[in-house]
């Protein structure tokens, strides 16, 4: 876990050829990376603009390096772009100011931030970035072309080596434990006690400097020297941009130079003690270590629905942990942690069912599962995951599954009137059809007094009623699932969260409605970015073509 511990991805390639050419093509490899071309996916030419906010942001080449212009009025910003984020959906740029109505001391000037626009690669188009820091409606939006003078990081203002590297890129484990120990440390397989002041001493004896014996050094040089840790560059301290093989298999030196000793999966040190209640410190890949490999990035807190999982991606583990499956199974077992899974989910319903049945036995035959789900086995409504993992989690691209594996009769969901499995798919049914079949089927019980409250009309389609909720999320999936079902009656509904004031709900109405009318809204002059006076004109000739029409 310390840097001298670690050998680089390229010493992996000479014996595992095919799983480093894997790699290679996976997103964790291009997670981060540096501005050069061969790393840039975006398009930078004189003809790429977007018109946002009463402004134009254009995107072109200096020489070799990769420009961020905006300009509105009087007012024109300039960015270089010094580094790249993610490779699969879209690409988001990290950069530093040159030039606009800002001091040269300005951390716009001097600190590398997450970039106000980014590449949506399947459609290749530029689009304001979201998820940088909390979803807001547009009213709340930062305004890229009048960044604060005085930002609040983690708000308005994002650098990227304290908010962002430490799970997009790869460092030692032993600065990631000291950076951000509540995180990493959250799903230890036990409890770890570091010691800091040794680590410092041995490892960055620069930043330790004079301070003397650790118990005389004072509460606020103990604080500032993690958060100076925190604002380590990638590409100066990283051991590799991007999410290489030893951000899971840790420091492979040894096994580099002698193959009969096994990569790691549990970290060790002299500066680190492990309670294992008297038991041998298991470093190989074991259930607990493989697990905490992926839960060591893939968790954190997200908004949440009412039975705790996340609205939208990236927390996977986290809300895997609120479930009580991954006693058992580990992420790989769905995972390949070496293959890219690609832009769509590549198995069958019946592979995804064979994955669950190597445990769930009693429901491995066609007909236990017709039994269990009362629908026909060919049928969606057959389908494990359909279910327990139903599609309530926003994903950048798609509403993809949550990780939090759960029974549809979960009352929470039903009696808040959130998303569950059954309506998902069945977008025309009432809520009194659904409780009344979960309970006929699996003598599930929901409170009528909290249904009441929660559903003004009980006899309504529920996905109806979701894309009238006061909560986005909850609006987000409701619109995704009438259109998933192709569920036209509820094309009202869906029109209306076109003009939704949160741009991502607007976005994935109109990846929706797209799909659902077999339509191109940018032929109507309609961009999910637009302002709400910009948005009427479209909005009012889809109505008359397609409600109006009727």
């Amino acid at each position: 876990m310390h840097r001298d511990d670690y050998a680089g991805a390229t010493s992996c390639q000479r014996c595992h050829p095919q799983n480093y050419d894997k790699w290679l093509r996976h997103p964790h490899s291009r997670m981060n990376a540096l501005a050069v071309e061969k790393n840039v996916l975006g398009r930078f030419d004189q003809s790429q603009s977007i018109g946002y906010r009463g402004g134009r942001a254009e995107f072109y080449r200096d020489g070799d390096e990769f420009r961020m212009r905006l300009t509105r009025d009087e007012t024109t910003i300039v960015y270089h772009i010094r580094e790249t984020i993610g490779s699969r959906f879209f690409q988001y740029y990290i950069g530093r100011m040159i030039n606009g109505p800002y001091p040269a001391t300005h951390p716009y000037f001097q600190v590398n931030h997450v970039l106000p626009f980014g590449y949506w690669l399947s459609r290749e188009t530029w689009v304001p970035v979201v998820h940088v820091g909390r979803e807001l409606p547009d009213n709340e939006r930062e305004d890229p072309f009048a960044p604060p003078l005085v930002p609040t990081p983690g708000l308005n203002f994002t650098p990227y080596a304290s908010n962002c590297n430490m799970c997009h890129t790869t460092f030692p484990m032993g600065d990631e434990l000291t950076r951000k120990p509540h995180q990493v440390a959250k799903h230890a397989p036990f409890v770890l006690h570091w010691s800091m002041a040794a680590y410092f001493q041995s490892q960055h004896p620069d930043m330790w400097g004079n301070l003397g014996n650790p118990e005389d050094v004072p509460t606020e040089s103990i604080d500032y020297i993690p958060l100076r840790l925190m604002e380590h560059e990638g590409a100066e301290h990283a051991v590799a941009m991007g999410i290489a093989c030893e951000a899971c298999h840790l420091g492979s030196r040894e096994h580099v130079a002698n193959p009969r000793v096994p990569p790691d999966f549990h970290p060790h040190s002299p500066f680190l003690f492990v309670e294992t209640n008297h038991d041998e410190l298991q470093l190989g890949r074991n259930h607990q270590n493989v697990n905490w490999a992926c839960g060591r990035c893939h968790t954190g807190e997200r908004p949440a629905f009412a039975a705790g999982m996340s609205t939208w991606n990236s927390v996977e583990y986290s809300d895997a942990m609120l479930g009580s499956c991954y006693s058992e199974m580990t992420c790989v077992t769905c995972h390949n942690p070496h293959e890219a899974m690609g832009a769509q989910w590549a198995r069958t319903r019946d592979e995804d069912n064979a994955l669950c049945t190597q445990c769930h036995k009693q429901f491995g035959t066609a007909e236990a599962i017709r039994q269990h789900t009362h629908h026909d086995v060919d049928s969606e409504g057959a389908s494990c995951m359909n279910c327990h993992m139903p599609r309530i989690n926003e994903g950048l691209e798609a509403v993809v599954r949550t990780h939090m594996i759960y029974s549809p009769t979960d009352a929470s969901m039903i009696e808040s009137n959130h998303p569950n499995a059954c309506n998902l798919c069945h977008t025309d049914r009432s809520i009194d059809w659904t409780t009344e079949h979960l309970t006929q089927w699996y003598g599930a019980k929901f409170s009528e007094d909290k249904i009441s409250l929660s559903y003004s009309n009980r006899t309504e389609a529920v996905a109806r009623g979701w894309m009238n909720s006061d909560n986005e999320a909850v609006r987000l999936v409701g619109a995704d699932a009438a259109c998933r079902a192709n569920d036209r009656s509820l094309l009202p509904s869906i029109l209306r969260i076109l003009d939704d004031p949160y741009l991502l709900n607007r976005q994935f109405a109109a990846m929706g409605i797209e799909r659902l009318l077999g339509i191109q809204l940018d032929e109507y002059g309609y961009s999910f970015y637009m302002s709400s006076a910009e948005r009427q004109a479209p909005l009012k000739q889809l109505r008359e073509q397609f409600l109006d029409a009727k």
